[in-house]
């Protein structure tokens, strides 16, 4: 494949593949779907499938193809290694007690915010968020203060390179006036979006930084519009901000040199 480093293994990019091929919207899976999902024949994607079949990670009843929670290991390598989520969760489960909203961290994954520890107070979006949840970061806050904090030349590639796709009537689309609300943010410290993931969701995030002062993670409060209006989400931004700064002060000293 032109642009491939010589090192690349195709076969490996080929059944990360399939496994990602499922989802909350395609939790079984023939053999067919997978190839076309895939863009791989049927004889390779079954290869694949089985393989992953004998290494526990997939099962099926012949026709049929699904996850096992086996995958859940590919993960846990990463989260068990990352000290951030321990050290955040009881500082979210003191904001989201204190202030009656969930709580959230994420840290950026290419262009998406990927949910690394999660306090949820009541459902209050269409899809259930959890660990490994993936949102486009350009229309979340948490996303907003991560990219927000991100060395001029890399946000200004992004701004190049993502497709800000109409969520809902409120999104930002154009790259110029989310320039401008990145930069807004990064002079503000935090950020806040109205209901432009979602219809009904507001939230409001902050960036959280290690012992170097980079940022590496962001926390939200998260409310539904219909009970908390702008103004007071405003009056939260304190209690944010004190978490955000409490977690900093813990990986200080929590985390290498």
């Amino acid at each position: 494949m032109p642009g491939r480093e010589p090192y690349f293994v195709q076969s490996l990019e080929r059944g990360l593949a399939v496994i990602r091929a499922f989802d909350a919207h395609h939790r079984e899976l023939t053999l067919s779907e997978v190839a076309r999902l895939c863009g791989l024949t049927r004889a390779a994607a079954r290869r694949f499938l089985l393989t992953l079949s004998d290494l526990g990670f997939v099962r099926t009843d012949g026709r049929m193809f699904s996850l096992t929670p086996r995958v859940l290991e590919l993960g846990y390598a990463f989260l068990s290694s990352l000290s951030l989520p321990e050290v955040a969760q009881p500082h979210l489960e003191s904001l989201a007690a204190d202030v009656h909203e969930s709580s959230s961290l994420s840290v950026l994954d290419g262009d998406d915010i990927v949910y690394v520890a999660r306090v949820p107070t009541r459902r209050i979006m269409t899809v259930a968020i959890n660990v490994g949840t993936r949102f486009p970061a350009y229309a979340t806050s948490m996303g907003r203060a991560l990219i927000a904090h991100l060395p001029d030349a890399e946000v200004a590639a992004f701004l190049d390179r993502v497709a800000l796709h109409r969520l809902t009537e409120r999104t930002i689309t154009s790259a110029p006036a989310l320039a401008a609300e990145l930069t807004a943010v990064r002079e503000q410290g935090w950020a806040l979006v109205d209901q432009e993931l979602e219809e009904g969701l507001r939230s409001m995030a902050a960036p959280v930084h290690d012992r170097s002062g980079a940022v590496v993670a962001a926390v939200n409060i998260s409310v539904h519009a219909s009970r908390t209006s702008v103004a007071e989400m405003h009056a939260l931004l304190p209690r944010l901000l004190a978490t955000t700064a409490a977690i900093d002060a813990d990986l200080r000293v929590t985390t290498p040199g």
